[in-house]
């Protein structure tokens, strides 16, 4: 996992939420994939640094946080 700056790369990702959050906003994570990884970011401070993991490590993280 990795620290990633939200730089113009970034900005141009296709974010979303999960279909579960209310959409009132103010708890939610927003997730972007890309071939081989996955940006998420608080969907709060978008201006803020997220994180970057691994296709793999994200896969293992919803498949554990979905039991």
């Amino acid at each position: 996992m990795t620290s990633a700056n939200v730089d113009q790369t970034e900005r141009g990702l296709g974010w979303f939420t999960s279909s579960y959050s209310s959409g009132a906003g103010g708890e939610c994570v927003e997730v972007a994939e890309c071939p081989g990884s996955v940006h998420v970011r608080d969907s709060k401070d978008t201006n803020s640094p997220g994180l970057v993991v691994g296709a793999s490590a994200w896969t293992a993280f919803v498949g554990f946080a979905s039991r």
